[in-house]
């Protein structure tokens, strides 16, 4: 089993070849090829690779497949006794990859 754990958008994701992750907003447009080089840990049938914080010589290539948008999230604020409420909402933009190959 070979896999990867990537780290981009400031988050880590383990990946394999074939796999669909949602990532943070790429800049990058759809179809274009996404390459990632900051790998923290590779393995393969029996050969393990830890980075130091990187791994030397190992990339992630992967597709765009679409940009989209998450999950809205509500927050609020309130103070008592002040009639002070405030209701604001986020709405993440991500994108969608499929990874190639571990190479």
């Amino acid at each position: 089993m070979k896999y990867a754990v990537i780290q981009t958008g400031g988050k880590q994701y383990k990946v394999a070849e074939g796999d669909i992750i949602t990532v943070e907003r790429l800049p990058l447009a759809e179809k274009d090829d996404f390459v990632c080089t900051d790998v923290l840990l590779y393995t393969s049938d029996d050969d393990v690779r830890i980075g130091m914080p990187l791994v030397e010589k190992v990339t992630v290539r992967g597709t765009v497949l679409a940009h989209l948008k998450g999950e809205k999230i509500r927050v609020g604020k309130y103070k008592a006794k002040a009639r002070y409420r405030k209701v604001t909402g986020h709405r993440q933009s991500l994108s969608q990859v499929q990874i190639n190959a571990i190479a």
